[in-house]
């Protein structure tokens, strides 16, 4: 298993994590934005009034309202993105990385907006009723190739099939088993339940949820998502007002940092410009999925007359997501200077590398060395061979880096007790002969440990961590919710929707199943199928983007003979176009 996880993370250096993927992303992007005339600013007052149901008639072809709609692909988007991928942005790209995520966000908007437009035009009646609708339904329409001789190459069918694939994989890597792995570890380690029993009682919840279509989906993520939000906003702002001396220098750092780099400061050993904008881009884009075609197949199933109306919609969604939510628990992390820190913590295995001498990062010259190696991921001789430890301490005279960071006072456990023995070590990671094994010390910290530990040092105190829980919790399940229709919705065009059932109880079985087990294989499958959903709807948007353009202008003159008091209709009328 260990040799497959390392082969994924090797192949998704090429895919999603190589700096192309991050090119055709924001390239996309601001096309569209440019293309387009900053529709994401100019039209978000009537996406507004749109979500309100302004514009609504009882006539209107749909499953969902438009607010249903956004509610539950606000649901898939707002998971653990948005407590532990915005501090594992931060951890290793400084306060920039913030910045490089709402740089994202803005740009997103405006590529959901067109990728919902383009989904929502092209979605499917089925049989039963029900819509069917995302990305795989525009490709399979739209992507054919006709020859000079007038025959059809039906290309768009095999790249919907290959979208509606990835999409299914990622319904599980995503959506599912990686969210209740990350709840049942938060809540064992805030309230002490055992992970079968939380995996258990929400397999339930979930099952009873998604068995019922889209429309119970829908009518539980309108009151769970904003209840969520809200219970988050609350205790962030606690957080934020605590430490309120150094919310302007938070901010500052924002933008100061963008073009240097972050400086060391503290344990963080610093962050240069290249590895922020990589690394915020690449967490804005697992926060609010602009651009990876999952949020369409939500939006396709909302009554709406015309499909620009749910572009608009669309809108609000990465500005909800990353805008407000992202940057509520950025300022949280910054103001609280938990970032920059070492705190005592359990080691992961993943985090730590065993150097091949001792270095002294009080000395110029040595730390010089320990932030090459951390910042700019200079290569430097590892330990490798058997680590002598007596009573928890290593006798080795060699520097340990955790969370890129020094480590400091770390002690080596076996269960409860301090360890006596040998550790083997191969090219400076350990491989402890009994899981029981375990590390403990001073580090830095990331992910949904450091939102933990920013929330806790406020007028909150102990009190902050279960917010982090309850919030990772809702979060994360609300995720699962979503992206179980969109798998659905996926396998229904790949094979139709008589086998839909089995996908459900098979859904449910696997989140139940990676409550109390290892899903790192998953993470690195879904950061894969992400790449893999990602490339092909950006390619495809391109390919109809003068279609997109004539679909917008054609909405505009519409609404403004429909509805010619509107201030978007007098705008329209009075200048030709929007």
């Amino acid at each position: 298993m260990q040799k497959i996880n390392e082969f994924l993370i090797m192949l998704d250096g090429y895919i999603g994590g190589h700096p192309w993927f991050v090119i055709l992303l924001l390239g996309t992007g601001v096309f569209f934005t440019i293309y387009l005339r900053f529709p994401q600013f100019r039209y978000f007052r009537h996406a507004l009034d749109v979500v309100k149901g302004k514009f609504d008639h009882h006539l209107d072809v749909g499953d969902t309202s438009h607010f249903q709609a956004l509610s539950t692909a606000l649901s898939g988007t707002v998971g653990t993105g948005n407590i532990a991928g915005v501090a594992l942005a931060i951890h290793l790209g400084g306060p920039a990385a913030l910045f490089w995520m709402l740089v994202t966000a803005a740009i997103g908007m405006c590529t959901k907006m067109v990728e919902v437009a383009i989904s929502h035009k092209y979605r499917d009646l089925l049989p039963d009723g029900t819509i069917s609708g995302g990305p795989m339904y525009y490709m399979k329409k739209r992507l054919n190739i006709t020859t000079k001789s007038g025959k059809v190459i039906k290309t768009g069918a095999v790249i919907g099939a290959f979208f509606a694939a990835a999409t299914v994989l990622s319904s599980f890597g995503t959506g599912s088993l990686p969210q209740i792995n990350s709840i049942s570890n938060s809540v064992f380690a805030t309230f002490g339940i055992k992970h079968i029993i939380t995996g258990a009682i929400l397999s339930v919840l979930l099952g009873l949820i998604i068995i019922g279509g889209i429309k119970r989906i829908a009518r539980v993520t309108e009151k769970l998502v904003p209840g969520m939000a809200i219970f988050y906003f609350i205790g962030a702002i606690f957080v934020i007002g605590t430490n309120y001396q150094n919310i302007i220098p938070s901010v500052i750092s924002l933008f100061s940092t963008v073009f240097t780099g972050t400086a060391a400061t503290g344990g963080f050993m610093g962050a240069s410009i290249a590895f922020a904008i990589n690394r915020g881009v690449n967490r804005g884009l697992f926060s609010n999925e602009s651009g990876q075609g999952s949020a369409p197949i939500a939006h396709s199933a909302a009554r709406a007359p015309e499909p620009v109306s749910e572009g608009m919609v669309a809108i609000l969604e990465p500005f909800i997501d990353t805008i407000i939510i992202c940057t509520l628990t950025g300022l949280v992390i910054l103001s609280s200077g938990a970032w920059t820190e070492k705190v005592n913590n359990q080691f992961q295995g993943a985090d730590m590398i065993f150097l091949g001498q001792k270095y002294d990062e009080n000395k110029p010259s040595e730390n010089q060395i320990l932030v090459d190696i951390i910042r700019n991921n200079k290569s430097i001789p590892l330990f490798n061979g058997s680590l002598e430890i007596a009573d928890g301490k290593m006798l080795n005279p060699i520097s340990l880096i955790c969370s890129r960071s020094v480590a400091e006072d770390f002690t080596f456990f076996d269960g409860k007790n301090s360890y006596t023995g040998k550790i083997n070590v191969v090219n400076g990671k350990w491989q402890p002969a009994s899981s029981s094994i375990t590390v403990s010390g001073k580090s830095l910290i990331h992910s949904a440990q450091l939102t933990t530990e920013a929330f806790t040092r406020s007028i909150l105190g102990n009190w902050g961590k279960y917010i982090v829980s309850i919030g990772l919790l809702l979060f994360a399940f609300s995720t699962a919710i979503s992206w179980s229709y969109y798998g659905d919705r996926a396998l229904t065009y790949l094979i139709g929707p008589k086998y839909i059932i089995y996908y459900r109880l098979i859904f449910v079985t696997a989140f139940f199943i990676a409550s109390f087990t290892d899903t790192t294989i998953i993470w690195s499958l879904s950061y894969i199928t992400i790449a893999l959903m990602t490339v092909p709807n950006l390619i495809g948007l391109w390919i109809l983007r003068k279609e997109i353009k004539m679909t917008i202008a054609e909405y505009w003159s519409g609404f403004a003979a429909k509805y010619p008091q509107d201030r978007m209709s007098k705008k329209y009328l009075r200048d030709g176009r929007l």
